[in-house]
Formats: structure tokens, sequence, C-alpha cells
């Protein structure tokens, strides 16, 4: 697979070890151990993927993913030895796509970035379907217009930037259009996973999803909530 990985964790030896796994099966790594350094090459070089640590002992990783995410859309690992929701919470809103707490097997780690690798390239190339299959790949929701081919979202004509996993929640969504999506079933088919109680990666996504559709909390028009049942657009 391959891919230029940009590495930040002042734990040097989980640094090292991430670099090592990673680049026996191939991908090239840029490791720091500061925030700053790492800041610096994130704004001046081009990236496949980021594994970024919270805490840093300058900038930590939160801002860096911030000011990523101003420019980029490649997907961000977060690392941390909190396990506290709320910081979870957090890192997904801002932007992260995924979130591993510490101690880790760094083989799951190399696992997460293929996932997460695979995701964004078929993401970028628009997906794939059997010749000859009629499959809708456009919705226009009162406004809402989203297409599978070009991977392009838009709110009454002005274009919405939105990650992989963003575009694929909402299609997945608009794709089962008037049914109840369980959190379940969303993280499912979207991370491909299988889904843990308590697991509030769904709902921060969802939560981020709507700031970017310019959606009031509590009367959301395109993404609804059925409490204690899952999420629907009508």
């Amino acid at each position: 697979m391959g891919g230029n990985i940009l590495i930040v964790d002042d734990e040097k030896e989980i640094a090292d070890l991430i670099e090592v796994c990673l680049q026996n099966d191939g991908f090239t790594v840029q490791k720091f151990y500061n925030g700053s350094d790492a800041l610096k090459c994130a704004e001046s070089s081009t990236f496949d993927l980021a594994i970024l640590d919270v805490m840093l002992p300058d900038i930590d990783g939160f801002r860096i993913c911030q000011k990523i995410r101003e420019q980029h859309f490649y997907p961000i690992i977060m690392l941390t030895a909190k396990v506290e929701d709320v910081d979870k919470i957090m890192g997904l809103t801002i932007g992260a796509d995924d979130y591993i707490t510490k101690p880790f097997n760094p083989l799951e780690v190399v696992a997460r970035v293929k996932t997460q690798l695979r995701r964004y390239v078929l993401y970028n190339q628009g997906g794939s379907t059997k010749a000859g299959a009629e499959v809708l790949m456009e919705y226009d929701i009162r406004g809402l217009t989203i297409n599978k081919n070009t991977h392009k979202c838009s709110l009454y004509g002005k274009e919405i930037s939105l990650t992989p996993i963003e575009f694929s929640i909402l299609w997945y969504l608009c794709e089962n259009r008037g049914k109840v999506i369980s959190s379940e079933e969303l993280f499912e088919n979207v991370w491909g996973e299988k889904y843990i109680d308590n697991n509030n990666t769904v709902m921060a996504h969802i939560g981020r999803l709507r700031e970017k559709l310019k959606e009031p909390a509590r009367h959301p028009k395109f993404v609804k909530t059925v409490w204690g049942v899952g999420y629907t657009v009508e």
C-alpha cells in the first residue's frame, strides 16, 4: 500500500516502535518528538496520514490536528494515555478520524493506518460499482446535494468540505433516507469495525457534520436524532 506518514510523539520509544512497524510495511515515515517541529513540517509537506500524540511538551496534538484540517483532509489518528470520553470526543470533533488509547499493540496501529488509507483512497477515487449496475449516485434533499461520483457535497449551491468519514456518514444516511439508523449500524458500515458499547465516535462525527451543515442543535433540518434509536435523514 505505502504512503507518507507523519508521526508525532514525545515518548521516543513509542514513536520509534511505530516507525519501524510502518517502515516494515513499506511506509515512508517522518517522525518528530515535539509539536513545533511537526507542525512546521505539516505546513510545508504533503502526507497521506498523520499519527498525533495528544500530550506533547509544547503544542498539543489537538492544536496540530486543527492546523492540519485548515488545509488538508488526509486521515488523522490521535494517540493518548487518557481514557476520558471528553478527550476522544474533542479529538473527533476537531477533525480526527480515529483514536487509540495507550498502551496499545503497534500492529494495531498499523492495521488502523491501513484501514484509514483504504477509506481515503476509495473516497478520492469516487468508489466503485459493478459494470452495468444502476445505482443512484446523487441525492438532492431540500437544497442539500451529495454526489458519490465526485465526492462533493453542497448546501444551497455552496460546496461544503467534508472529510471522508463525514461524507460516508452523510451518504449512508441519505442512501437509507426515511429509515432510522442506529449508531451501531452507522459505525459498522462506515468504519468497518465492530461497534463497542459507549462508543461516542459516531456522536462526535454527527456533531461536526451538523456544524458544517449549519444545523441548529435542537432542531436540525437534515440529520435528525431519534432519541434512544439513532439518526435519520427524512
